[in-house]
């Protein structure tokens, strides 16, 4: 049965991210030096300390090393990362759902190779790419270039997309470069990933095509934006004194902020519902749910509806609010990318009217 009440597992790791996030990563994050930024710098450091919490490993199953949360944690802590910054929840989120990907389709041995890997190092990092692959004697050869590759500049493992499955290729297999992207229009770290001749052993295939999953973070990300949003104007129409008393008494700011309470509650049903669906696939087989496709109903709602709060945000801080050195500046410009993070909202659309039509 679908139930709003976390357990008391999920409430504490909810409680200790957050608590993490306002003592170690937005003051960061947060630094007026790097809100001016063009290309804000990745905060490597705040990634390696929520890695030794375990939240790169957090859908890893207890036995490899993780903590076997579900698909609804994995969101909750997105969201709750995602609001110190959300360059640290795109590259552990990313790392994480890979994993669980990888323990679930890779063979024994290969997962014994590289899941103890992923467990003890703290910068070990996946991504995803795609390549053309050929068999050669015992090997295969990838040839290709993948573009815009999420993590490429960290990973130290590519699951390789090709026409014959998925191939593991470490980030030190000859024949393999990496190219960090110019540019700014993406959440964490991405590159072009470039691979030459690059032979792999045929053990390296895992069979299956890898898909990142029905796991709903890219929404939990773009929720996260738009609560820090929420909080900082909700924090400013306290101080802030305007006829005599602070705004949030009059009726417009009021009125302004509980519509965004009102959007981001919304948003948060969409992805919570989506990521129990996720780990209950039964409740869609017994039409408990319905048979849409509801990560997609969540990458599609969410995304917007968080951009349109964080502009009704901005817009309680007067002319402050699109000042570059203001927090309120950064969720604008953070909530806008998620609109085109991943498929982008308009794909997410296209993906329910495929399962509306088909």
């Amino acid at each position: 049965m679908f139930s709003l009440h976390l357990s008391p597992e999920q409430l504490e790791i909810r409680d200790t991210v957050r608590e993490f996030v306002a003592k170690e990563i937005k003051p960061v994050a947060l630094a007026s030096a790097r809100l001016e930024a063009f290309e804000r710098p990745l905060l490597t450091e705040q990634i390696e300390a929520a890695s030794r919490m375990g939240l790169r490993t957090l859908a890893l199953s207890e036995d490899a090393g993780g903590a076997g949360a579900d698909a609804l944690t994995c969101c909750i802590v997105t969201e709750e990362l995602a609001a110190g910054d959300p360059d640290i929840a795109a590259v552990l989120g990313h790392t994480a759902m890979l994993a669980r990907l990888l323990e679930r389709a890779a063979t024994p041995v290969q997962r014994e190779r590289f899941l103890a890997r992923l467990a003890r190092d703290d910068t070990f990092h996946l991504a995803l790419a795609d390549a053309e692959a050929v068999r050669d004697g015992a090997d295969w050869l990838l040839q290709g270039t993948a573009t815009a590759v999420a993590n490429a500049p960290l990973a130290k493992l590519f699951l390789v997309r090709t026409g014959a499955g998925t191939l593991l290729v470490p980030r030190d297999a000859p024949g393999v470069s990496v190219r960090e992207q110019a540019g700014d229009w993406y959440h964490g770290s991405c590159g072009e990933v470039t691979f030459s001749n690059c032979r792999v052993p045929a053990a390296s295939l895992i069979g299956a095509q890898a898909t990142p999953g029905a796991i709903p973070l890219l929404p939990a990300i773009s929720l996260g934006i738009g609560r820090a949003a929420y909080e900082a104007a909700l924090d400013y129409a306290r101080l802030r004194v305007q006829g005599g008393k602070p705004i949030i008494g009059h009726q417009a700011i009021a009125a302004k902020l509980a519509g965004i309470a009102i959007g981001l509650e919304v948003a948060r049903g969409a992805v919570w519902r989506a990521a129990w669906a996720s780990d209950h696939p039964e409740a869609v087989a017994d039409r408990s749910l319905p048979g849409l496709p509801l990560h997609s109903v969540a990458e599609a709602y969410a995304p917007e509806a968080v951009l349109r709060a964080v502009k009704d945000a901005a817009e309680c801080f007067g002319a402050m609010g699109v000042m570059r050195d203001m927090p309120l500046h950064k969720y604008v410009r953070d909530a806008r990318i998620c609109l085109h993070s991943g498929e982008g909202s308009g794909g997410a659309k296209l993906n329910l009217a495929a399962a509306i039509t088909g």
